[in-house]
């Protein structure tokens, strides 16, 4: 059965109400009430997991689809579509909701990266949103107060000012925007604006959230009174939120564009919040010259072939991009098609949660990863301070040098700790860094554009630091705070003034080459949050409807499953096919993966997938069961 979730009104008739877990036909949530059941450590997790939405079918729309983390942002996305805007405008409509519903994760005070592809030019332009640290940030920024200090920040480096990274989302919306948009800049801004006014009920999922970190939210007057009880605790869901300093500020910036965030009393109320010294708080360096120097960045995207197709990714500063496509590289040499997994029958109830994925694949897929992961972690930073080595993307995605890397994979032994490739003399040492929470936003429009554009203020809720209703990042954490390694080489990834912190965050597009001389055409578009995990959802999801056939849903509800460079591979404990009794002892996935020396964890994973590809009626789209996203579009396919 395929599901269709149309949204709008006018001639097209009345809205259907918003996608929601309790309206997904079969679609039962699992663990719901793990998010506040039990605590969460949010400085080593990405966000709190909050259960499986069982069941979940794929969305199939005729011109125009979008997908986005909450059902109140692909709303407002949707009807942005519905009206004739295009991509761009949906980013723009979508990022301004979910700064509001799902502040935890997303927001005007955080980055983003974006891929767009125009259909007028036929071409794809990556669009960097990543923050920057201030001029005055020294190497020692996040270990010491000052130079002359070697006391550490206060409370920590993360909630402190230090964490705080010069936004970048609303500049690089405002670029994508002046390029792409058909819609007033300023009527984009009208759903977030009424929502924030009206207020809206906080989820399940969002007081967990807010429960997990309430001891840290409680120390800036601003998020205590927003997202806190009188008594400290966490507003539970169902309360009415509003955020009428967010619609205030959301309303100067649709009157005077994205560059009121960057010079003026916006700019000067966020150096302010930033540069606190409250309680004795070791503040930013931030100045408003550095807000008003901000620039958003537009590259060229990295393009790779895999088993005929192309991906289409970010650069750096994202080694996401880069992660995926040396995986899929390396995976090229083997024959993922021939091992797709069980249970895909339509009659049995698993075939919608993504069937049981085969051990030899995974096995493959988690090799692959820690390959991938080892050369990132050497060698990726924000390119225009570190430079890749040799021919730079060529070099660390060359189909020779990914075989020779393949070539080190057992099909019954596993890696462990992977070495980094040979990519020549690179005075740099290595160091995987820390990453977290996200959102992700999906897009294409009537008119052929496609975006895919993945979002974050870093960590669960940032930094904690609040300012006319909306969060400040704690993005400068995913330096490296030490700038040496153990030996003593510089760390490619450590602070610089100016400079733009590595992330795994990776957008992808898929594109069919074209015959005869026609251009490529985007087949599918797919992102997640999941902090450094990103790069094992994205590959998993990739692998999903490449390889096996998998519909976008079955691809993104699938169990999740992947290693970053260390022995410890994941399998979602969240997943209803996963026996986590026993510490996993009795699921065959993760017997199979222990059988071949690998150590696994069966947590529960928060990935936030979501996917949409080329079909003949128009889109198929799916969402991940695992947040609380949905997929909308038109409804022309059935009438």
């Amino acid at each position: 059965m395929l599901v269709l979730a149309s949204c709008g009104n006018g001639s097209d008739g009345p809205a259907a109400a918003p996608v929601t877990c309790a309206e997904i036909p079969n679609g039962d949530l699992i663990g719901a009430e793990s998010v506040s059941a039990a605590p969460t450590d949010i400085a080593t997790k990405p966000e709190i997991a909050s259960g499986y939405r069982s069941g979940m079918k794929p969305v199939v729309t005729a011109t125009y689809a979008v997908a986005t983390a909450n059902p109140l942002a692909t709303r407002a996305a949707c009807d942005v579509l519905h009206d004739g805007g295009t991509a761009a405008d949906a980013l723009v409509a979508a990022q301004m909701v979910l700064g509001l519903v799902e502040p935890q994760s997303s927001g005007i005070g955080g980055g983003a990266f974006a891929l767009y592809y125009d259909a007028a030019s036929k071409t794809v332009r990556a669009f960097d949103g990543r923050e920057t640290a201030p001029a005055a940030a020294t190497e020692t920024y996040l270990i010491r107060i000052s130079p002359t200090d070697p006391a550490p920040p206060v409370p920590s480096a993360r909630a402190s000012g230090r964490s705080i990274g010069i936004p970048g989302v609303m500049r690089m919306l405002g670029m994508v925007h002046g390029e792409y948009g058909k819609h007033a800049w300023r009527d984009l801004f009208t759903p977030a604006i009424s929502l924030a006014d009206s207020g809206f009920e906080i989820s399940q999922r969002l007081s967990g959230a807010i429960a997990a970190a309430a001891a840290d939210l409680e120390a800036d007057v601003d998020a205590r009174d927003h997202f806190l009880t009188g008594e400290g605790a966490a507003k539970p869901a169902g309360t009415n939120l509003a955020n009428p300093a967010y619609a205030k500020t959301l309303g100067v910036l649709a009157t005077d564009g994205a560059d009121a965030m960057y010079d003026g009393p916006l700019a000067q109320a966020i150096v302010a919040e930033a540069g606190t010294t409250a309680g004795g708080m070791t503040p930013s360096l931030m100045t408003v010259d550095d807000l008003r120097n901000y620039r958003a960045i537009a590259r060229d995207p990295v393009v790779t072939e895999y088993r005929g197709r192309q991906i289409v990714a970010m650069p750096g500063p994202s080694s996401g991009g880069i992660a995926v496509a040396s995986a899929l590289g390396i995976l090229e040499n083997f024959d993922l098609p021939s091992m797709p997994p069980t249970e895909l029958d339509g009659s049995t109830p698993s075939a919608a949660d993504g069937g049981r994925p085969n051990p030899t694949a995974v096995h493959l897929i988690t090799e692959a990863e820690r390959l991938a992961y080892a050369d990132r972690d050497k060698y990726v930073a924000d390119p225009d301070f570190v430079p890749l080595p040799g021919r730079g993307v060529d070099t660390i995605l060359d189909p020779g040098y990914l075989k020779t890397r393949a070539g080190l994979i057992r099909p019954d032994a596993s890696l462990g700790e992977a070495p980094a490739g040979d990519l020549g003399p690179v005075p740099l040492g290595s160091h995987p860094g820390t990453e977290y929470g996200t959102s992700h936003i999906t897009v294409a429009d009537r008119y052929g554009n496609v975006a895919s554009m993945t979002t974050t203020i870093e960590s669960a809720f940032g930094s904690f630091h609040m300012v006319d209703g909306f969060l400040l990042n704690n993005q400068l954490t995913d330096f490296s705070a030490e700038p040496r390694d153990d030996d003593g080489a510089l760390l490619a990834n450590r602070v610089s003034p100016g400079k733009r912190p590595r992330s795994s965050m990776a957008p992808t597009l898929v594109m069919q080459p074209g015959t005869g001389g026609a251009p490529a055409q985007v087949i599918a578009a797919l992102g997640s949050p999941g902090g450094s995990v990103i790069i094992q959802f994205v590959v998993k999801t990739l692998v999903g409807m490449l390889d096996w056939g998998l519909n976008p849903q079955q691809a993104v509800s699938m169990i999740d499953f992947g290693s970053a460079n260390t022995p410890t591979s994941n399998v979602g404990g969240e997943h209803p096919l996963v026996d986590t009794t026993d510490d996993g002892a009795h699921d065959p996935l993760v017997r199979g993966l222990r059988e071949r020396g690998e150590e696994v964890s069966v947590d529960e994973q928060s990935s936030g997938l979501s996917a949409i590809m080329r079909h003949e009626a128009g889109w198929i789209g799916g969402a991940d069961p695992r947040r609380e996203g949905a997929v909308m579009g038109d409804d022309a396919a059935l009438r």
